[in-house]
């Protein structure tokens, strides 16, 4: 039976605002065997104009969203799938689709947006760590905003929205 150490930080809010030490946990997680990756949804269609934005840092020169008509949970591998735009002051965007395995702390992007207006998958999608990966802190911060329930994803997306929209974030009109 193999582990995966994963790092969950308890109070998300505290260390963004930096006003002192965020209390964490480490936990070892079971990373059963036979757990298998369902054949992954073509990805969804997205709306700019319905993005709820999350904050990943104030320095940030990227504002972050997700369109919550592209989450899905999936009852199968436990994969929170969704769509994140990333967007500059000159309406630059990059657009990602990505999964999220809350149980062990790690997300994949499958595919790209391209400015012509395709998705381009990823040649070799790889899980990578939420932890180890600092280039991508939005899927983290997700996670953290709602995605997860420590070790689980979220109940179910009408949860996971409420959770986005309640936690002080800006629909992007």
């Amino acid at each position: 039976m193999k582990f995966k150490w994963v790092f969950l930080a308890t109070s998300f809010l505290m260390a963004l605002n930096a006003s002192g030490p965020a209390q964490a946990q480490v936990y070892a997680l079971e990373d059963p065997a036979d757990w298998k990756e369902i054949e992954t949804p073509p990805p969804p269609a997205f709306d700019i104009k319905k993005l709820i934005t999350l904050e990943v840092s104030p320095n940030s020169q990227l504002v972050y969203g997700v369109d919550p008509a592209t989450i899905s949970i999936s009852p199968k591998d436990g994969i929170v799938r969704y769509v994140m735009v990333a967007s500059n002051a000159s309406g630059a965007r990059n657009v990602m689709y990505e999964g999220i395995r809350c149980s062990t702390g790690e997300f994949k992007t499958y595919a790209r947006y391209s400015p012509d207006g395709k998705w381009t998958d990823v040649s070799k999608p790889e899980w990578r760590s939420l932890f180890e990966n600092m280039p991508s802190k939005h899927a983290l911060r997700f996670a953290r905003a709602g995605a997860c329930d420590s070790a689980a994803p979220a109940t179910s997306v009408d949860t996971l929205v409420r959770r986005l929209k309640n936690q002080n974030f800006r629909m992007v009109e």
